[in-house]
């Protein structure tokens, strides 16, 4: 997560142009949010870290950088969800199933603070994401909007190596979005489950907690993650079954290889 300025470093880090490797991870998250039904996930986690001046990788996510100044920067951010079998779910059951969902559009992060060193920054990103399905004929399922306040500690607590990442912000979906969620279509309704228009949007708060470090060969990683929907627009959705949560995951990855080439870096 990110930053802002006072004074510029002395020097950048020389760091591989790029890393690459393989890990495991395992994740505690709802269905859907606002879902009351949770499930764990033992997922592959490919480990890739590129510092090039377009296309960069790395603890921040993957993202293109289209505008980078020392306040301000335009990337390309990127999201994804998980599919939903609807049989599995007790307050969707005979629905349609919920596809796999990507989420990807341009993002505005702007550096409000850091130290002189940039080991201790404060970013406010405004990204804009278009949701599409995954599937054989992907459809688009609206927009989101998330500005959220992002701050990254290195060091954290002079524990050499270990990052520290705190995100929170408020979450914003268009009605075309809500409805593929949180909408119930007349053939669906139940005694138990009346029909439901969803409507466009606030979508609640998340704040989110990282802490990774990178080793020798070996990198690992845990987050924590706080979500409420409480005054959501759908919150009155028959669908949303509880309006807060918390959802976790841990991973750890080998670092198989590195390029020879360096590259000044100092995110």
């Amino acid at each position: 997560m990110a930053a802002a300025v006072l004074a510029l470093p002395a020097s950048a880090d020389q760091k591989p142009l790029w890393e690459a490797g393989i890990g495991v991870g395992a994740l505690v998250l709802p269905d859907y949010r606002g879902s009351n039904q949770t499930r764990g996930y033992a997922l592959p986690v490919p480990y890739f870290m590129y510092r090039g001046d377009f296309l960069r990788a790395d603890r921040n996510g993957v993202r293109g950088a289209l505008l980078d100044t020392d306040r301000v920067e335009l990337n390309i951010s990127v999201s994804a969800s998980l599919p939903v079998n609807s049989d599995k779910n007790d307050a969707r059951t005979g629905m349609s199933d919920l596809k796999p969902i990507v989420e990807v559009g341009p993002s505005l992060d702007i550096n409000l603070w850091r130290t002189g060193d940039r080991r201790t920054k404060l970013d406010l990103r405004l990204p804009m994401r278009a949701a599409l399905t995954v599937e054989s004929n992907p459809k688009a399922v609206g927009w989101v909007f998330s500005p959220r306040l992002n701050l990254d500690v290195e060091d954290v607590a002079g524990f050499n190596g270990w990052n520290l990442g705190l995100l929170a912000g408020p979450i914003y979906q268009t009605r075309k979005f809500n409805e593929y969620f949180y909408s119930v279509a007349p053939q669906y309704a139940t005694a138990s489950r009346p029909t439901y228009q969803a409507n466009g949007g606030y979508a609640g708060t998340q704040v989110l907690s990282s802490l990774s470090k990178r080793f020798k060969s070996t990198w690992v990683g845990a987050y924590v993650r706080w979500d409420s929907l409480k005054g959501a627009a759908f919150e009155d959705s028959p669908l949303v079954k509880r309006d807060q949560y918390v959802a976790a995951g841990v991973a750890i990855a080998w670092v198989l290889g590195e390029s020879a080439q360096k590259v000044e870096w100092d995110y």
